[in-house]
């Protein structure tokens, strides 16, 4: 028969303390690896970064959910938990699991209609699938550096629809003076 301590005279454990979520370090992310990144790191003629903070965050936004959604192709067998199949609660976290790739593809799905089908395509190429802006232009017959133009434009739009970037208000326009005259006049045509 064991005899029990009381509560007193056990030794306490030691508490996980949780850091603030504003203090909380996010993922690593290996900078080389990500086309945006390099962007954002190189700086032009000015000292300015060649794409904005709201473009970089709009692009490393979609890259997430592009990641999460599963959209890239796969080399290798998937052995995660949601290729399994299962009851009970691993089935149920595969099940919500699901249910969040879904989301992310729509997410996805509706940034692209946001741009449109002409910047779709260079947001896929590098945002989703990591492509170099020389392999893009190579590929798609451009001249050097216009990748780099398409893609700022590409990302402007996009981080229009994230709400980065708010809507710039259309200019007033002003009525242009045509001629002088009364309200009733009428230019006479000459016929000769």
């Amino acid at each position: 028969m064991t005899r029990s301590t009381p509560a007193e005279m056990r030794p306490k454990r030691a508490r996980k303390v949780r850091a603030p979520l504003a203090d909380r370090v996010g993922p690593g992310r290996n900078a080389s690896e990500s086309p945006l990144a390099w962007l954002f790191n190189r700086r032009d003629r000015d000292g300015n970064p060649l794409i904005g903070e709201a473009e970089f965050n709009a692009g490393e936004r979609l890259r997430a959910d592009f990641w999460f959604a599963q959209m890239s192709p796969n080399v290798t067998q998937s052995w995660s938990v949601t290729a399994s199949t299962g009851s009970g609660r691993r089935g149920a976290h595969a099940a919500d699991q699901a249910d969040n790739v879904i989301a992310a593809a729509e997410r996805v799905r509706r940034a692209l209609d946001a741009v449109g089908p002409e910047l779709a395509g260079i947001l896929i190429d590098v945002c989703g699938h990591l492509n170099g802006l020389e392999e893009i232009e190579r590929r798609a017959r451009w001249p050097q550096r216009s990748a780099k133009l398409v893609l700022g434009i590409a990302l402007s739009a996009l981080a229009r629809h994230y709400g980065l970037i708010s809507e710039a208000p259309a200019a007033p326009r002003t009525a242009r003076v045509r001629h002088w005259g009364a309200n009733d006049y009428r230019p006479a045509i000459d016929a000769g």
